[in-house]
């Protein structure tokens, strides 16, 4: 696998923030000995792969949808299983009611969704011989075509890591950036000048200078009704968010070392071995701020650029365990249970991701990865190093960390 083809992979599976892109992840292993030897990745990927469920669900819309039905759209489908449980809820957690069929093939919600709202649904299936498979997405309806919305990030009442920053992602091109934007107030109890950054016309970003102070307050202001955002399209969010920074935990991942180093506070309280990215598909550099956190989650290769010559993903697993979104084109931090302990602290062998030791099912909190996966905050930031692969686009997730101040604030429109 080349690098160019890798680059090409992840470019093809990035999504905006808040449609967020599930079935994308890298994995990793190898053999028993943890360095060689007669099994090839591509045969360990396959093993794994055999071992997980049959079950496949599929959620419609399709994951990152933009402007779906508020009537017709959502529902859950398994073959070569029944479905065990399926939950939907909006962005702020509000469960949506639903019912499975009889012969618990499908699922659909009882309710008619409301516009302009995005929607997480997870799936469980088993199959016949009660193995279990595990589908997330995330969608946001229609909105009407003169108005536009901002899916934003955190949500409110939320309690996140210092790295956490305000992500507005616009459902419609921003022209007049400069009236949305002063429309949009992001202020800290701990006095910390906030700016805010355009990517590009659908997504601001705001954050302070340096992380946010521990245990501080964050308000996002959105003053957004009536604002014309672009030729015929107004605002029509009038809304309050506040939220909380929570201790000051930020983890440094070294590919050399092949060893992770967590700090509160600039203290190391735990180290854990990992495995890192291999020489063909070396992970990003950079700060990395933790997105989304999945107990379970399926991870396809496909998703990414990693096919074999028939097209499909080269690693199709199912249930991989306490699963960390760091990027969105698919960098995770993630438990391993298929690769053999002596990987972990001694070969860097995944696809690009961060790979900590664990069990299948996840339910060992005993394992290094359920220790981290139980010990993290949405927005706490993972620094990676001596990878040797160029550093993570600020855009590539929420990790705008990456670009200085002043370049930071010159991407304001005021």
């Amino acid at each position: 696998m080349t690098d160019s083809k890798r680059r090409r992979g992840l470019a093809a599976a990035s999504a905006l923030l808040g449609g967020v892109l599930v079935l994308t992840a890298c994995s990793g292993g190898d053999d028993a000995s943890g360095g060689g030897g007669d099994s090839s990745q591509a045969k360990v990927d396959a093993a794994a792969a055999k071992k997980s469920s049959e079950a496949q669900i599929t959620i419609t819309p399709k994951d990152g949808s933009n402007n779906a039905s508020i009537n017709n759209s959502a529902a859950v489908t398994v073959r070569k299983g029944t479905l065990t449980g399926v939950t939907m809820t909006t962005q702020d957690g509000k469960a949506v009611a639903g019912q499975v069929s009889a012969d618990k093939k499908s699922w659909k919600p009882t309710v008619q969704l409301e516009r302009s709202t995005t929607y997480k649904v997870a799936a469980e299936a088993k199959d016949s011989e009660g193995r279990i498979a595990h589908e997330n997405a995330s969608f946001t309806t229609v909105s009407p075509a003169n108005s536009f919305i901002g899916t934003f990030t955190p949500d409110n009442g939320a309690t996140v890591g210092v790295g956490m920053p305000v992500s507005i992602n616009f459902d419609k091109a921003i022209t007049n950036k400069a009236a949305v934007q002063k429309g949009i107030t992001v202020s800290s109890s701990s006095g910390q000048e906030v700016a805010c950054h355009w990517f590009n016309a659908n997504r601001m970003d705001c954050r302070p200078e340096e992380y946010w102070k521990e245990g501080s307050t964050v308000t996002l202001k959105l003053a957004l009704d009536g604002v014309q955002g672009a030729s015929g399209v107004y605002g029509v969010q009038q809304k309050t968010v506040t939220f909380r920074i929570g201790r000051n935990q930020v983890s440094y991942v070294d590919a050399q070392t092949k060893q992770m180093k967590i700090t509160r506070n600039g203290k190391v309280v735990k180290t854990i071995p990992i495995s890192a990215g291999s020489p063909d598909n070396k992970t990003y550099e950079g700060q990395m701020v933790i997105s989304e956190k999945f107990k379970e989650t399926r991870m396809n290769g496909a998703t990414v650029g990693f096919t074999d010559d028939d097209g499909k993903g080269e690693y199709d697993i199912k249930d991989v365990p306490h699963a960390m979104r760091l990027t969105t084109s698919g960098t995770f931090i993630h438990g391993n249970y298929w690769g053999a302990p002596s990987v972990f602290g001694n070969v860097n062998t995944s696809h690009g991701c961060v790979g900590l030791q664990d069990k299948k099912g996840a339910d060992d909190p005993s394992t290094p990865a359920a220790w981290f996966y139980n010990n993290t905050l949405i927005g706490d930031v993972v620094v990676v190093q001596n990878t040797g692969d160029k550093t993570v686009s600020p855009d590539n997730g929420l990790n705008g960390w990456n670009m200085d101040w002043a370049q930071w604030k010159a991407g304001s429109a005021l």
